[in-house]
């Protein structure tokens, strides 16, 4: 179902507030392209053909059953499990395995990752430390103490991380993807796109740099390249609320009321409770039940 405007505000005072409510709505976007980093390209877990389903997981339990003093079993498990967002779990392998080796910077560096996700950012930082003392030139390692550093908002040694991954790795996305928006939150928005594009080169159909890189040319006023890419965002992550609500803004921008209505629509199809949703879809005068065009 597509949704549509409520009780509209008197005309005059929607005038004065479209654009304040415009301008929260990029705002909250800018702020939410922060917390993409969990989902994007490559992280702290070690490279694996394995996916968090169940019968996975219950596969690589076997392969610790019958190597039980095998760090690497632990190892791979807690990354599998981590994925499937069972961080207890994932804890306890991790730990496991750096019982079983104190010089393993991968599970140091997994183990930071869970408390990194559960906002354990100091012990996440003390893993990450722990990992780069035992192999100076981990990369991923820099990553992820470089999004801790820049969650601390400690922007210069943020900085210096994602540098340092960039000059082991060059083929790193998540490390271009993190300084971008390490670069995106200092309003250097040029500098932002530039390492969103290298990330976007990087990575292989993933959402969230193309959501990035929109969100800083919305902000530097280039409306339809934003379009562009908040387009292709939607269609790799066709649920991603917050890719529909930036579109709709920089449709919305560009003076294309139907596609704006249509993203708004679409952002409320996925939580019709969303407030700056329903405010958005009103604003460009969206009506319940009736179906827009979201795309040529």
């Amino acid at each position: 179902m597509l949704y549509g405007a409520g009780m509209m505000q008197p005309q005059a005072q929607a005038r004065r507030s479209r654009g304040v409510t415009a301008l929260i709505v990029l705002a909250a976007a800018l702020a939410a392209c922060s917390t993409l980093t969990k989902q994007t390209t490559s992280s702290e877990e070690e490279d694996t053909a394995y996916s968090a389903a169940p019968a996975n997981i219950a596969s690589l339990s076997e392969v610790v059953q019958r190597n039980p003093s095998d760090p690497q079993a632990f190892n791979m498990r807690g990354t599998v499990l981590g994925r499937a967002g069972r961080y207890e779990e994932a804890l306890a392998d991790f730990n496991k395995a750096i019982s079983l080796d104190p010089n393993y910077a991968q599970a140091y560096a997994n183990r930071g990752l869970i408390y990194r996700q559960t906002k354990k950012l100091d012990r996440a930082l003390a893993d990450y430390n722990r990992a780069l003392s035992i192999d100076a030139n981990y990369a991923v390692a820099y990553v992820g103490r470089g999004i801790v550093y820049r969650q601390q908002t400690q922007g210069m040694p943020a900085l210096a991380d994602f540098n340092k991954a960039i000059s082991i790795r060059p083929d790193n996305a998540q490390a271009y993807y993190n300084r971008g928006l390490l670069y995106q939150a200092q309003n250097q928005h040029q500098y932002a796109i530039d390492d969103f594009t290298t990330a976007i080169g990087l990575s292989q159909q993933q959402a969230e740099p193309y959501v990035a890189r929109g969100l800083s040319y919305m902000a530097a006023k280039d409306y339809k390249a934003a379009a562009g890419d908040l387009d292709t965002a939607v269609q790799f992550e066709p649920g991603n609320l917050q890719a529909w609500m930036s579109r709709g803004l920089a449709y919305e921008r560009i003076g294309d009321k139907e596609k704006a209505a249509g993203s708004y629509a679409k952002a409320l199809n996925i939580d019709q409770n969303y407030e700056p949703a329903k405010q958005a879809f009103a604003r460009v005068g969206g009506k319940y039940g009736q179906t827009y065009q979201t795309f040529n």
